[in-house]
């Protein structure tokens, strides 16, 4: 037991260290790149971002709250989908989503070309052809109520980090929260397909993520990032994102074809959730990857700031 145990440990390590590692050097190549333009130039940003921001993000609130959720519903597959964001409830969202200064964001996207190609892929190839079908015939079998307790079984697992990202960003209420909630959700909520914690009790989740932990302690987001099979990513929530995953303690009990069976389980119950959703945006956008990128960007600044 004790060998199989570090064999899959050393196995997720070696799977999450070059990703983090890769980013990490992104990141810093980003910044430096940054500083000398900086000292160097000068440029109208704040004239220029809001520019930007008027003409790819939605200006129908409606339509700005679903492209958020659209952005953040494959972020963590045990994410909130109920209110489409790791940190806020959706009217929460959707003010800061449009109280955010535009100029602090636009600028974050120097390999728009390449994201461009990678959403394309992402929208027109995996999902069209993949995903939504396997979602779809997901929604016909399952009824919504045992979708939502699938979803809220993922979400139970995701505790560890939960409480080691609240912990680090010194938010000592948040972590407590999160384990009382796993103790009450894995017990009398059923190994948390009903959220009895939220329901009996009033205890909403506190959730954090490697991502935000770097942003509070001051390392800014890198350039935009879209990966094939990824959801959309800043360099530091790529970073984040390979941290987080090396906190999930099951992983390294099952076997790796259980792992890749529950990943892809979670995925296709997450995109059956919001068939309805995505299909609204997609309708109502004129520049989707612009409308996701500035969404995405915006409320992930306003989630480090609360």
């Amino acid at each position: 037991m004790e060998t199989m145990f570090g064999r899959r440990t050393v196995r997720w390590w070696l799977l999450a260290l070059p990703l983090a590692t890769s980013l990490l050097l992104l990141q810093i190549g980003y910044g430096y790149a940054e500083q000398f333009e900086e000292e160097n130039s000068a440029r109208p940003e704040d004239e220029q971002g809001i520019g930007f921001a008027e003409l790819a993000t939605p200006s129908e609130p409606e339509v700005v709250e679903e492209v958020v959720g659209v952005a953040e519903v494959a972020i963590q597959p045990d994410a909130e989908v109920a209110v489409a964001t790791h940190y806020s409830t959706p009217m929460g969202a959707l003010e800061t989503a449009q109280s955010a200064p535009a100029g602090d964001y636009f600028d974050s996207d120097p390999w728009e070309s390449f994201n461009d190609k990678m959403f394309w892929f992402n929208r027109e190839v995996l999902d069209r052809f993949l995903l939504k079908p396997l979602a779809t015939a997901w929604d016909f079998i399952f009824p919504d109520p045992v979708q939502r307790g699938f979803h809220n079984m993922f979400d139970n697992l995701a505790v560890v980090r939960r409480v080691v990202n609240n912990s680090l960003q010194a938010k000592f209420a948040g972590a407590a929260t999160e384990l009382a909630r796993f103790t009450i959700n894995s017990t009398v909520g059923l190994v948390g397909f009903f959220d009895v914690a939220k329901d009996g009790f009033g205890l909403e989740q506190r959730d954090e993520d490697a991502g935000q932990t770097f942003g509070v302690w001051g390392m800014g987001p890198g350039p935009y990032l879209v990966l094939p099979f990824l959801p959309p990513l800043t360099v530091r929530d790529g970073i984040g994102y390979a941290l987080d995953a090396a906190m999930t303690p099951y992983t390294y009990f099952i076997p790796w074809y259980a792992n890749i069976g529950g990943t892809a389980t979670s995925t296709v119950n997450e995109r059956s959730l919001n068939l309805d959703r995505f299909e609204r945006v997609a309708e109502s956008t004129v520049d989707l990857y612009s409308a996701v990128r500035n969404a995405y960007l915006q409320r992930r600044a306003a989630a480090i700031r609360q």
